[in-house]
């Protein structure tokens, strides 16, 4: 793109992509076809704007102008002539309801639920966890293939054929591009938060890679969730999920060095910590927290304000997390919700009680990949004065992480932990 597009026109296709690709997708039926007109809408843009300038609605533009060029091509093949017909009856029901709309644009019914079938249709239980991820980035977050190729540290070509296979399991499966009824929406909106809790997993600790911290991966993630977030408002784990991202993104500055080395959450500089995600974070939870019994995302996020709130590491009320964890375990339970808690113990009663409960975890199979174990296995281990067996630990952490900043990091505790054995 030229300068100017990575400018205005780029900040549009970001914003917009989402919309406009739901609306086309209802409108056609056809993924491919409503990304090709889709992208044929931008590169008009880019070709026009510099000169006619940027139009007032270029939402509307871009709709418009891909409308257009959906007709032209669905002229062109007549096995598409039924899916003309439906593109004008639709283009024209949405241009009244438009006009109907307050002046600010489309109502809800012609954008918000457009948005909300794309985001059922990606996160269909019929696709695998990562079908589910690789579509949600590209057609509701508006990343590129090339993009949503760099999340997964992937090539462009294979990333592409995944997005490919996905699509065509949508259309042989015959997963309906619809919002799941009022009897069914609980059952199936679990599915469309982990996703987005899953993209920004990976973006506040990258699983491989040389950095820690993916920003922009926990920027598309956010910006996911305060789409569900507007379309859903009344759904208090929406609105938990969106509170969680927000109080635990607020560190993302403090969390590496100037090198790009791990800080601990104990070690940071928490006058880095952003103080507006913080207090738009306890907002949202506090809404969050109405609902009882409280889900697992608004309790997570509770846990995350708990640290955000404590003036000082020393100063965190880690009997109240522990509280959390207690409750979170009986609403989700799960083996990494055992470890948090686990550590959590650890640091409200001492490093033995912390340590008796990892090694139970450390015990079974489920967990003994997961090198966080190893690593919150090693640090008790160091803190008992036992170093011979935290180093140890701490090989098998290096062992299976494939982050290199952890990695690092890890080997430094190594380090130390064999020279106060040796000593």
């Amino acid at each position: 793109m030229s300068g100017w597009a990575a400018g205005p026109a780029e900040a549009v296709f970001r914003e917009e992509w989402g919309r406009l690709l739901a609306t086309l997708v209802r409108w056609v039926g056809d993924f491919d076809l409503a990304e090709e007109v889709a992208a044929d809408a931008v590169a008009a843009a880019v070709e026009r704007w510099p000169v006619d300038g940027v139009p007032d609605r270029p939402g509307a533009w871009l709709l418009t102008t891909a409308r257009r060029r959906a007709v032209d091509i669905l002229r062109r093949r007549q096995t598409y002539a039924a899916k003309l017909a439906v593109l004008k009856v639709e283009a024209e029901r949405d241009e009244v309801a438009r006009l109907a709309a307050p002046a600010e644009g489309a109502g809800p019914d012609v954008i918000g639920d457009d948005r909300l079938r794309l985001f059922f249709t990606c996160c269909h239980p019929a696709l695998s966890a990562e079908a589910r991820i690789a579509l949600t980035l590209r057609y509701l977050a508006g990343l590129s293939t090339a993009q949503v190729a760099r999340a997964f540290l992937v090539p462009e070509g294979t990333m592409a054929q995944r997005l490919v296979r996905a699509k065509q399991k949508i259309a042989a499966a015959g997963i309906p591009y619809r919002v799941p009824s009022a009897t069914e929406l609980p059952g199936r909106l679990p599915a469309v938060l982990s996703v987005v809790y899953v993209v920004f997993t990976e973006a506040y600790a990258a699983s491989n890679g040389p950095a820690l911290v993916r920003p922009e991966l926990a920027d598309e993630a956010i910006r996911l969730a305060r789409i569900l977030h507007r379309l859903l408002p009344a759904e208090a784990e929406v609105t938990g999920l969106l509170a969680l991202l927000l109080l635990v993104d607020a560190r993302r500055e403090a969390r590496v060095d100037a090198n790009g080395d791990l800080v601990l959450l104990e070690d940071q500089d928490r006058s880095r910590w952003d103080a507006a995600e913080i207090a738009e974070g306890r907002t949202l939870l506090l809404a969050a927290l109405r609902h009882r019994p409280p889900g697992a995302y608004a309790l997570q996020a509770a846990i995350a304000a708990v640290h955000d709130e404590a003036p000082s590491a020393a100063e965190t009320d880690w009997a109240q997390i522990v509280g959390l964890y207690d409750v979170l375990r009986a609403t989700a339970p799960s083996p990494i919700v055992e470890l948090n808690r686990a550590v959590a113990i650890a640091m409200a009663h001492g490093p033995a009680a912390g340590l008796a409960l990892v090694d139970e975890l450390a015990a079974g199979e489920v967990l003994d990949r997961f090198h966080p174990l190893h690593a919150a296995r090693g640090r008790l281990l160091d803190r008992l004065g036992r170093p011979v067996e935290a180093a140890a630990a701490y090989r098998r952490a290096i062992e299976l992480c494939g982050n290199e900043a952890e990695r690092a990091f890890l080997l430094r505790c190594l380090a130390a932990a064999e020279a106060r054995a040796a000593g």
